[in-house]
């Protein structure tokens, strides 16, 4: 029996739909380097993002749909990415970003900075370009939950990001020692953001996640004019104190013409030995917030001591506990938001071809 065509097999993947993009493998471009050889079949799916949520099931579907051709003896598939940038400019830095994403909340103290963290980390480790910008001037965190201490010596009159858990970081935390109080105006704060964008040798970076400080004032004016985002995410608790303070935070991305990707909620509930779970904070608040906007709800994040631990101690709750459910909660959350940039990224027409920034 003779082996399939190459006709064939483009075929076959035709008939595969890419579930987020809502089209198939073949016209989106995702098949590269197809052989055919004896039976058998061997080609290249290149992902939107090595973080994709759906990797398993689109192998699975690929696959099977070659499988099922006449003269198909084996199937070989290896799974690539390439990260698609959202178009827009971004004058300030000379090397792409193609992504930046902001993640914010109304009020401090819902674990805004927690969530960026392992977000960034869950990036990272799928094996994309990740850089975290830590813009909470006033309280900058994101060091001590990296365990980070300081960064490197400024190269070629730009500051060098520290690096741990393959993110590349800047924050405020590594200029000021600790400890000693910023009593900044607007324009000096607006300043020292413009450096952490347009002063550092962030690379080529597939995503940049930023955690802006709580509220709704001059941080967030200033990130919005000094680098456009591909799209902004709110960090509630679901009591209703909380969603008051969010929904001003949501209104915010709009009024500054920002995307909003959806809500995400933290320590929904806390489950007890029994199995039992306690609704500290209320219960629901965050996916109500998140309908009554028109916005997705991301996903929820219950409350567990290993989180705080973990970032007290330096290390993020989805590398010191893999297996708990608040990490296995953000591991998802962290696949949702790099569908969606990818997705808005393919289908706000837009998008810069990826030839053309490589």
């Amino acid at each position: 029996m003779t082996g399939p065509t190459q006709e064939a097999v483009l075929a076959a993947l035709g008939r595969v739909q890419e579930p987020e993009l809502h089209r198939d493998l073949v016209s989106l471009g995702m098949i590269k380097d197809l052989r055919i050889e004896d039976g058998r079949v061997g080609f290249v799916i290149e992902l939107t993002t090595p973080a994709c949520p759906l990797r398993d099931r689109i192998e699975r579907e690929a696959r099977q749909a070659v499988a099922g051709l006449p003269g198909v003896s084996q199937v070989d598939v290896s799974l690539t990415s390439n990260v698609p940038m959202d178009g827009r400019p971004r004058g300030l830095i000379q090397r792409p970003i193609r992504n930046a994403v902001a993640i914010a909340s109304g009020k401090g103290g819902v674990g805004k900075t927690t969530v960026a963290v392992n977000v960034a980390v869950v990036l990272a480790r799928s094996g994309a370009r990740v850089g975290l910008l830590d813009a909470d001037i006033y309280g900058p965190n994101v060091p001590t939950m990296l365990g980070l201490t300081g960064m490197p010596q400024p190269r070629d009159g730009k500051l060098v990001p520290a690096e741990a858990y393959g993110l590349r970081v800047i924050s405020m935390g590594f200029l000021v020692p600790r400890g000693q109080p910023l009593i900044w105006r607007g324009p000096m704060l607006h300043s020292a953001i413009r450096q952490f964008i347009g002063d550092v040798d962030w690379g080529e970076l597939d995503y940049l996640v930023v955690d802006l400080p709580p509220g709704t004032g001059d941080a967030q004016l200033s990130l919005s004019q000094s680098m456009p985002l591909s799209g902004g995410v709110i960090v509630t608790l679901p009591q209703e104190v909380s969603l008051e303070d969010a929904r001003r935070g949501l209104e915010m991305f709009r009024t500054m013409d920002v995307p909003v990707l959806g809500v995400i909620e933290n320590m929904s509930y806390l489950e007890l030995p029994d199995g039992t779970r306690l609704d500290v904070f209320g219960q629901g608040g965050g996916e109500r917030l998140a309908k009554d906007a028109g916005v997705p709800f991301i996903g929820s994040v219950p409350m567990d001591p290993n989180v705080r631990v973990g970032g007290d101690g330096g290390v993020p709750v989805v590398v010191g506990h893999p297996e708990s459910a608040s990490a296995r909660a953000l591991v998802s959350i962290a696949e949702d938001l790099a569908a969606k940039l990818s997705v808005r990224a393919l289908t706000q027409g837009n998008v810069v071809p990826i030839s053309m920034i490589d």
